[in-house]
């Protein structure tokens, strides 16, 4: 579709995996053409289970709609059909330890001398620059790092493994596709490409604003269990059920909790904000009936609570459906289609196609290495 934003757009995609995967997901949907640079065995997400056909369905979700160009990038005679892409895109996304683009002689300064209006993106755990810049590591280590799982510990203070990749996407995927757009922008201006430099623990930071806010205001350092949001408070908090379900109870503000008090029977509650004592006192009240009660009970008021659901349970869910989230799929090359994941895209945003399919390791490889003869 013509009137997509990325329109016109081509963007090689070095990355592996799902941080730079997951950012050309998010640009392919909104129009851009994604060539996916492989070497000969494939990215290694491809040989993930479940499968789905021939790749693992982790693949087809991250992969849906781009195009798949297999190459051995050590091969001098690569080089010269690398630097042909290269010309024609406007953007590159890579995720490498820094330094490995570069002994490729696929650097910034390489490419930006190739074509000085290339965006090229460098997604990375610890940045470009900096001590631990080649230090190995996963999304638990950003986040251990960052101070942020310090902040998931239970009650006996054990950090608790996290149940979502949130560096790699909150600090990686997402990041990455905001500054390149912003540098498209910017290149709508002078002309010009640059480098971006992506640390997914660096953007970790903005989302724990609010501990370091305190912190650098008053030295009062967030700790696990004892803050507003890290479990410290009556007003923030899950609480069991009497047939061992759970409720995420969020009255935060004054007129919630005074709600939340008033159906639950505990007025004598009202100033509590943070401590052990009310939300034992809560706890003690809410075990005491089945879900089914507690859902009637909080029917139809202004309280912020809901029951905790599962996965499966939230992707059958009727509000999501009504919004669409789940009308899209994917086709994995040769395979079934399953369900496209949903991606924070507007769908004004959308091509009106509603399937599209992950490629197939070197599927497009003579016809993106004819074009670049």
């Amino acid at each position: 579709m013509s009137h997509q934003p990325l329109h016109n757009v081509k963007v090689l995609d070095f990355s592996t995996l799902l941080p730079g995967p997951m950012c050309t997901l998010l640009l392919a949907e909104a129009g851009a053409e994604v060539i996916k640079i492989e070497r000969p065995t494939g990215d290694e997400m491809r040989g993930y289970e479940p499968r789905l056909g021939t790749d693992s369905v982790n693949f087809a979700l991250l992969n849906r709609g781009k195009k798949s160009l297999v190459v051995d990038l050590k091969d001098p005679k690569v080089r010269e059909q690398i630097e042909k892409l290269i010309t024609e895109a406007d953007v590159l996304v890579e995720q490498f330890r820094p330094g490995v683009m570069d002994r490729l002689g696929l650097g910034y300064p390489d490419a930006s001398q190739i074509n000085p209006r290339l965006i090229y993106c460098s997604i990375t755990g610890y940045g470009q620059t900096g001590p631990d810049a080649s230090i190995a590591a996963h999304d638990l280590n950003y986040q251990a790092k960052s101070g942020m799982l310090s902040l998931t510990a239970d009650r006996h203070g054990k950090p608790l493994v996290p149940n979502s990749l949130t560096a790699d996407l909150a600090g990686g995927a997402y990041p990455a596709v905001m500054n390149i757009l912003l540098a498209l922008r910017q290149r709508d201006q002078t002309g010009q490409g640059c480098q971006l430099d992506i640390s997914m623990a660096d953007n970790l930071f903005p989302l724990m604003y609010w501990g370091l806010g305190n912190g650098w205001s008053n030295d009062a350092w967030p700790e696990p269990t004892m803050d507003l949001v890290t479990g410290g408070s009556p007003r923030y908090q899950i609480y069991e059920t009497s047939d061992k379900q759970f409720l995420a109870c969020a009255p935060l503000e004054e007129k919630f909790w005074l709600n939340f008090l008033a159906l639950i029977g505990a007025p004598e509650l009202e100033s509590a904000i943070l401590g052990r004592e009310a939300i034992d006192q809560v706890a003690q009240i809410i075990v005491g009936q089945p879900i089914a009660h507690w859902l009637k009970v909080f029917d139809g008021s202004d309280v912020c609570v809901n029951r905790v659901v599962s996965l499966q349970e939230a992707a059958q869910d009727p509000h999501f459906k009504a919004r669409g989230l789940f009308d899209r799929t994917t086709t994995s090359f040769g395979s079934q289609s399953i369900t496209a994941l949903p991606t924070p895209i507007c769908s004004g945003f959308l091509s009106s196609a509603q399937d599209a399919i992950s490629p197939a390791l070197g599927q497009h490889t003579s016809e993106m290495l004819s074009k670049s003869k």
